[in-house]
């Protein structure tokens, strides 16, 4: 006898031949579960459950930090919590008040899978885009974004640095021309700025800097959630080669040391 019902499954055909009801039940649940089968270790032999998208579990970046290479990922542990650190809910504001999410006219506001197609053309030697962690460096010990360099926003403060600092740091690294106290911008890099979170007024600081000296709003790009967000997601941090201790000066206590706070 032929059996035919395409909605029994090839591994139920054989009981399929017994008709009475309590079998037709009986036999589709373990037909369903039978189907089950194949998913459940397609999961458990799953080495990345915790993909950054569906078709990119993790993205090997080669020399990327301090010339050694690193594998960008999601934290694999579905357990794993937020750093202590970028736990609070309730910073003091001023300083640490919510930033808006458009910073200034022509500047892009970006996520995550921005930060990390940056990181993508970093890696592949793109010098026409950096990464800029803006933040001090009593942050940076608690790791930064792969492929980032550190540019504090004290160094692009007119308040809390110096002329010759903040040239070089345009000519050197991104890639402005001065010329007769004149900044030409034609061939300046694109910059993607980050700092802890939209809480943080570091990246800001930095920008509207830049902003005030010329630099085209269409070469500066805003990663507005940060850190906070970056390891909320559980994806790979690097941690500096050596961050300096900051100075302290005659008759101050280390503990007294504090960095400025952002404008």
């Amino acid at each position: 006898m032929t059996f035919h019902n395409q909605n029994t499954c090839n591994r139920c055909r054989p009981f399929a031949l017994h008709k009475s009801p309590w079998r037709a039940g009986w036999l589709s649940l373990v037909c369903g579960l039978l189907l089950l089968i194949p998913l459940a270790r397609a999961e458990e032999s799953d080495p990345f459950p915790v993909k950054i998208t569906a078709n990119l579990p993790f993205l090997d970046l080669p020399q990327i930090h301090n010339g050694k290479d690193v594998r960008l990922q999601r934290n694999q542990d579905t357990e794993n919590v937020i750093d202590f650190d970028f736990s609070f809910t309730s910073r003091k504001c001023p300083p640490f008040c919510i930033q808006p999410m458009t910073l200034s006219p022509g500047v892009e506001t970006i996520a995550e899978l921005e930060v990390i197609d940056t990181i993508k053309r970093i890696s592949k030697k793109d010098d026409t885009i950096l990464l800029i962690d803006s933040r001090t460096d009593d942050w940076l010990s608690k790791g930064m974004i792969p492929g980032a360099i550190s540019i504090p926003w004290t160094k692009l403060h007119h308040k809390h640095t110096d002329k010759a600092t903040l040239i070089d740091i345009l000519q050197m690294q991104f890639g402005v021309v001065s010329e007769d106290d004149m900044l030409n911008f034609e061939h300046a890099k694109t910059l993607v700025f980050y700092c802890n979170g939209n809480w943080c007024g570091q990246s800001p600081t930095s920008m509207r800097s830049l902003l005030l000296l010329g630099y085209p709003p269409h070469k500066l790009r805003w990663y507005r959630d940060g850190m906070q967000a970056w390891m909320m997601l559980g994806l790979t941090v690097v941690k500096p080669v050596a961050v300096p201790a900051p100075a302290v000066k005659e008759g101050e206590t280390k503990s007294e040391k504090k960095p400025p706070q952002p404008h």
